[in-house]
């Protein structure tokens, strides 16, 4: 398992989902433009501002995991399970690579 790789991705795509939250934040709270003098359009807009404040609030949970990852990575137990010790397999940390659990685990909690 190549580690220094993984960390790469892992920082790539926290800065990916940070420009997203904050965008999406932006959107919502409308600092970049007015709201719509007419009140259905602002209706649709407050729906279109929840769906937003949603994507902003799933990009923040994946950072958080992403940063829990890298912090795994540096006390050198990234790749093994947080519940019971076993190694998580490669094809699952290739899918969600910032996974704290193995399969089994995983499919416990579920």
């Amino acid at each position: 398992m190549n580690l220094s790789h993984i960390r790469q991705q892992l920082q790539d795509r926290k800065t990916l989902l940070e420009a997203r939250a904050d965008k999406t934040e932006r959107d919502a709270s409308h600092r970049d433009e007015a709201v719509s003098a007419d009140f259905a359009e602002q209706a649709t807009e407050r729906e279109n501002d929840d769906v937003l404040r949603t994507i902003a609030l799933e990009s923040k949970h994946e950072i958080d995991q992403i940063n829990l990852a890298l912090a795994r990575i540096e006390a050198g137990t990234y790749g093994a399970c947080s519940e019971c010790g076993a190694a998580i397999g490669e094809q699952r940390l290739a899918a969600v690579p910032y996974s704290s659990l193995c399969l089994s685990c995983a499919a416990a909690q579920e």
